[in-house]
């Protein structure tokens, strides 16, 4: 390559980036999920649009494991281990067992619908078994869920990549031969030497962290990330699962009490959109239109059986041994996304040469298109129906401030509803659990410092400062207030979620 192509290789995709950034803003405000925004960029400059052509299967799902490790470290380094605590187990069980009944009914039913032969249907059922990290963690963050159900679901799709990886790599055999006992080994010794690996570099990076002095502020992210690689890669080379050490790694590291706690989330943030851009503008242009139209009904029979069968199935199997609400499991059921995950892993059967895997490709395409398209855009309306956004919500807000971090604080927003009773309460009347305070109130566009005497409105957005120790017990009061009055106590509403 000559430096001048080296120029218009860069400048090319330096626009296209920016283009992808700006058009995630505009696809945000409009509903339109971002994913498929960038595949859509990744199409438009495809053969059939503007002419690029890229056709080299093996280097997308090199790039594509690639950037699926990074997306994974991101979710773990801007995963709170108190959000997760309590549902590891559950999350597990939705990452294994879930994952693997999700495969085989899908499977199943491919084979009885569509007449595909076995190897192809239990291919296209493990490909589409495991929910998208990467859009699960999109819309966590603008979601305000529960959070039993959003660590449910941050943790679920942290942990489920592993099992479908191995599934596929399983099932793209040639010649095609299964030994279930074999396989039920394997899997569980890659997901236990991948997770004893993650947490093992976790600590002995955290350990290390703390006690040298790194030159400068930036390099704390940089290493922290780098150990997240590490994790992956070694674990990777051991045999093991590297996508289970690479987010376990992760989560470690951030609630290790590490510095540059916000930095740390930024940076990763930040590489997390990059690899999302990347990936998702990748596989754009390895998918061709004009080859898609044989293979939309395919697609749409194999999502519906996915999304309202096999998925459906999978969870309440999953979880009937924990106490999980059927409201929770409907919308765990529904929040199944699929994004890269599955584009990426039908690659996997292509490099190996299995027969009719590039029709997978198409069909693992069309589907993610279609139903993160229905599926995306409907999933506040269902939590709303189903009760599990409350009024109440607060929604954290991710600062770079060096001073949070020294104090181990947390910045939050709240917005008041019409029907809250938060409405002429005073500062002074809310008490909050001391140190929790409200240090702005937006109301009609302006913004103000209050005062203790300073009475809260309808329609008032407050910017809240709590440490960690004390948020869950400054969300209960601010339920509470909002459910019965200022003296909510005396009528026994302590603000428990609901």
């Amino acid at each position: 390559m000559s430096l001048q192509q080296l120029y218009l290789t860069l400048l090319i995709g330096g626009l296209v980036l920016l283009a992808s950034i700006v058009g995630t803003r505009v696809a945000s405000r409009v509903g339109f999920p971002s994913l498929l925004f960038f595949l859509l960029v990744g199409v438009v400059l495809g053969e059939d649009a503007l002419g690029l052509q890229f056709d080299d299967v093996e280097l997308a799902r090199n790039v594509g494991t690639a950037a699926l490790a990074l997306i994974l470290i991101e979710g773990g380094l801007t995963t709170r281990f108190t959000d997760i605590r309590k549902v590891l187990a559950p999350a597990v069980a939705l990452a294994t067992v879930g994952v693997v009944i999700s495969a085989v009914v899908t499977a199943c039913l491919t084979h009885l619908l569509l007449g595909a032969d076995w190897q192809l249907a239990l291919l296209l059922g493990a490909i589409v078994s495991s929910t998208d990290a990467a859009a699960v963690f999109s819309v966590l963050r603008v979601l305000p869920l529960p959070r039993r159900v959003a660590g449910l679901l941050e943790a679920e799709s942290g942990f489920n990549d592993a099992p479908g990886v191995i599934l596929v790599l399983m099932f793209s055999v040639v010649p095609f031969e299964f030994e279930p006992q074999g396989a039920v080994v394997d899997l569980v010794a890659e997901l236990f030497g991948g997770a004893a690996g993650g947490v093992a570099v976790g600590y002995l990076g955290a350990f290390a962290l703390r006690r040298i002095a790194l030159p400068a502020s930036g390099l704390y992210p940089i290493a922290t990330f780098g150990l997240g690689l590490v994790a992956f890669a070694a674990a990777g080379e051991a045999h093991a699962s590297g996508f289970i050490a690479a987010y376990l790694s992760a989560v470690v590291l951030a609630n290790s009490g590490l510095p540059h706690r916000s930095a740390t989330r930024s940076f990763a943030e930040g590489v997390g959109w990059l690899a999302q851009i990347g990936l998702f503008v990748l596989l754009g242009l390895l998918v061709n239109p004009s080859d898609l139209a044989d293979d939309v009904i395919p697609a749409i029979v194999v999502g519906t059986v996915l999304l309202l069968v096999a998925r459906p199935l999978s969870v309440v199997t999953s979880l009937v041994w924990f106490r999980i609400p059927w409201r929770e499991q409907i919308f765990l059921s529904w929040a199944g996304l699929r994004g890269a995950v599955p584009i990426v892993l039908a690659t996997f059967p292509v490099v190996a040469g299995v027969a009719g895997s590039y029709r997978l490709l198409n069909i693992v395409f069309l589907l993610v298109v279609v139903f993160t398209l229905v599926q995306g855009p409907s999933l506040r309306p269902v939590a709303q129906r189903l009760g599990l956004i409350s009024r109440e919500a607060t929604r954290e807000i991710q600062v770079e401030a060096a001073p949070l971090d020294m104090l181990d604080a947390e910045l939050l927003t709240m917005t008041v509803q019409a029907p809250s009773r938060l409405h002429n309460v005073t500062i002074l009347e809310l008490r909050l659990p001391d140190p929790a305070v409200i240090t702005l109130i937006i109301r009609d566009g302006h913004t103000f410092v209050p005062t203790p005497d300073t009475r809260i409105e309808t329609g008032d957005e407050l910017l809240i400062v709590t440490t960690s120790k004390t948020r869950a017990a400054a969300e209960s009061r601010l339920r509470a207030v909002s459910r019965r009055g200022k003296l909510a106590y005396w009528f026994d509403e302590y603000g428990e979620v609901e």
